[in-house]
C-alpha cells in the first residue's frame, strides 16, 4: 500500500511493490518521481526525514537536514545589519541533507538508484503534466523564478507559467539525478558540491565546502517515542519537530476518548497541547540540546493539563507559520512500514538553484534558526536550525504496527499530525475519514520569521458553529478558513493496518491532488 500527494507518485511506489520491492525501495522511488512532479514542494536542494519499521518490530529513523556555512557566524549577519535571516537568496540557505537520507536509505534497500530513479529521469526528460498546484505556485513566486537563470528555463517556459496539463521538461535535472546515481558522493565532495559552493560564494554567502562534506552521511538513530491509548507513539528525533507531537500526545493521552471530535472541548485540549509545544520550542529548545526531554517531565505536563482544564490559554510565541512540503508513506507485503517527508522549506526553498544542475536550494536555515543572542536556536556553524518536518508511526507490543503517518504544512504538520493521530486512536476512524475531517490550527508558531502577530484560531469549514462560538467564549481568537485544494489546512497521509480482518487501509488528503493506491 503507498499514499502520497500526487497521482504519479503514488503510482512510481506502487509499481515499485507489485515487481517485488520493499517500503524502502518504494520510497526511494516516490522521493525522485516527487522532485518532478511537486518541485515547488521538495528536491535534491532540500531535506528529508524518515521513519522506519522493519517486520521484526525494530524502529529507526534517518534525519537528512544540514546547517548554514562555516563563516555564518551571528558577528556576521550583525555586521550586515540583519535582525533576522533572509527567507530567501544565498543567506538563507543550508546545506541539504536529502541526498543524505536517501543514501542511508538506499543502503537499507534491494535495489539501485539506477532502477528506482528511472521512472524519474524519465519524467524529467519527457515532461510531466503540470498540475494545479505546480501552476499556482510558479505563478505565485514567477517574479523570483523568473530572476534565476536555472528556475527560469525549467518552469517558465516561453516567460509564463505553465498550463494545467502542459508538460514540463527538466532536462538539467536529470542529467543531475544519472550522475548521482552513479557517483553518489559528488553531491557533497565532488563536482556538484564544487558548483553550488561556488555559486553560493559568488552570490555573497560565506561557504567553505567543508560544511557539505559534513552532512554527506544521515547516521541511522533510535526513534523517540510516548505511549498513546495503550500504543507507542514513535516520531523522528532532534532536529525534527518529532517532539512536539510527543508532547501533545502526552497532553492528550486519555483525555480525548469519548469526547465529541470536533467539539469545543476537543478542539480546545487539542490547540492549547499545540500551543505548549510551541511555547516550549520557542523558550527552550535548539537542536543540540536536551531541553525538549524536559517537556514530557510528569509534573511540567499536569502543569500545563490544569491550565487546559481551567481554560487558560497557554500562548504560543508570537512568531508567523508557513511551510511547504510534500510526503509519503507505505506498507509492503512483509509488513515494513516507511513515513518520509521532504521538503526545501518555502515553496521553491530559497529561489535559487546551482546553475547547469537543475537543482533548487532550500531555505531552511533562513526560515529555522533565529538571530536570537544567546538562544539555543541562534544561527552557529555546524548547528542545525530546528526543523519543522517530522514522521510518525504507532505500534503495540504483540500486535504490530498500527498506523503510519505525516503531514506537510510548517508550522501546522506537528498540530495536524495530533488531529489525525487522536481521530484514529481516541475515536477509531478509518484513515480516509482521519485525513479528511476539518482541521484548525493555532497561528502562529514558533518559526524563524515575522514577530508580532496576534494568536489565531485558525477553524477550516465543516467544524461546527456552535463549536466556534463556545471556543469564542472561551477566549480563543477564531478566524474561518476555507478547505481548499494547496489550502491552509495540509496534505496528511496515513496507512492503518486492519488486524482483525487481516487488511490494509489508507487515506490521501483530499486537500492535495493525491491517491492511495493498494498492491
Amino acid at each position: 500500500m503507498v499514499t502520497s500527494s500526487s497521482p504519479f507518485v503514488s503510482l512510481a511506489g506502487a509499481r515499485v511493490l507489485a515487481d517485488g520491492g520493499t517500503a524502502i525501495d518504494a520510497t526511494l522511488a516516490m522521493a525522485a518521481v516527487a522532485w518532478m512532479v511537486l518541485p515547488g514542494q521538495c528536491g535534491l536542494g532540500g531535506d528529508a526525514f524518515a521513519i522506519v519499521r522493519e517486520p521484526d518490530g525494530e524502529v529507526w529513523t534517518v534525519s537528512g537536514s544540514g546547517f548554514g556555512p562555516d563563516g555564518g557566524t551571528p558577528e556576521l549577519y550583525a555586521g550586515l545589519g540583519l535582525d533576522a535571516l533572509p527567507l530567501t537568496g544565498p543567506h538563507a540557505v543550508a546545506v541539504p541533507g536529502a541526498p543524505a537520507a536517501v543514501r542511508t536509505l538506499q543502503g537499507r534497500a534491494t535495489r539501485g538508484l539506477d532502477e528506482l530513479w528511472a521512472p524519474a529521469l524519465r519524467l524529467a526528460r519527457e515532461g510531466v503534466a503540470a498540475s494545479a498546484k505546480t501552476r499556482a505556485d510558479v505563478g505565485e513566486f514567477a517574479a523570483a523564478l523568473d530572476a534565476d537563470p536555472g528556475a527560469r528555463a525549467a518552469f517558465l517556459p516561453g516567460g509564463v507559467p505553465p498550463e494545467v496539463g502542459a508538460r514540463l521538461r527538466q532536462a538539467d535535472l536529470a542529467t543531475t539525478l544519472e550522475r548521482l546515481a552513479a557517483d553518489p558522493d559528488a553531491f557533497y565532495t565532488g563536482w556538484f558540491a564544487d558548483r553550488a559552493v561556488e555559486h553560493l560564494v559568488a552570490s555573497g554567502a560565506p561557504y567553505s565546502g567543508a560544511e557539505w562534506a559534513a552532512v554527506a552521511h544521515a547516521p541511522v538513530a533510535p526513534a523517540i517515542a510516548t505511549a498513546y491509548g495503550g500504543a507507542r507513539l514513535h516520531q523522528t528525533p532532534m532536529p525534527s519537530a518529532g517532539w512536539m507531537v510527543l508532547q501533545q500526545a502526552a497532553l492528550c493521552d486519555g483525555e480525548l476518548v469519548g469526547s465529541e471530535q470536533l467539539g469545543a472541548p476537543a478542539v480546545h485540549w487539542l490547540a492549547e497541547a499545540a500551543a505548549a509545544a510551541f511555547r516550549d520550542r520557542f523558550a527552550s529548545c535548539g537542536s543540540d540540546t536536551d531541553a525538549w526531554q524536559r517537556t514530557l517531565d510528569p509534573a511540567a505536563l499536569e502543569r500545563t493539563r490544569a491550565a487546559i482544564r481551567s481554560r487558560d490559554r497557554v500562548g504560543p510565541a508570537p512568531m508567523r507559520v508557513a511551510g511547504d512540503t510534500t510526503s509519503t508513506v507505505c506498507v509492503d507485503a512483509d509488513g515494513r512500514a516507511v513515513s518520509f517527508i521532504h521538503s526545501l522549506g518555502f515553496t521553491f526553498g530559497a529561489r535559487l538553484s546551482v546553475p547547469g544542475t537543475g537543482v533548487i536550494l532550500n531555505n531552511r536555515l533562513g526560515r529555522g534558526a533565529y538571530l536570537i543572542d544567546g538562544h539555543p536556536n541562534e544561527v552557529r556553524p555546524r548547528r542545525k536550525p530546528l526543523h519543522t518536518l517530522n514522521a510518525w508511526l504507532l505500534d503495540e507490543p504483540g500486535v504490530g504496527l498500527l498506523h503510519a503517518g505525516n503531514c506537510p504544512g510548517g508550522d501546522g504538520q506537528v498540530q495536524w499530525n495530533m488531529q489525525v493521530i487522536s481521530h484514529l486512536v481516541d475515536h477509531g476512524d478509518d484513515p480516509q475519514r482521519a485525513v479528511s475531517l476539518p482541521r484548525f490550527t493555532v497561528f502562529p508558531g514558533s518559526d524563524a520569521d515575522v514577530v508580532g502577530r496576534r494568536r489565531e484560531l485558525r477553524c477550516e469549514g465543516g467544524i461546527p458553529a456552535t463549536t466556534l462560538e463556545t471556543l469564542g467564549a472561551w477566549g480563543h481568537d477564531v478566524v474561518p478558513v476555507p478547505v481548499q485544494v494547496g489550502g491552509p489546512g495540509g496534505s496528511a497521509l496515513a496507512i492503518s493496518m486492519d488486524h482483525r480482518h487481516g487488511c490494509v487501509r489508507a487515506g490521501a488528503d483530499p486537500r492535495m491532488e493525491g491517491v492511495a493506491l493498494a498492491v
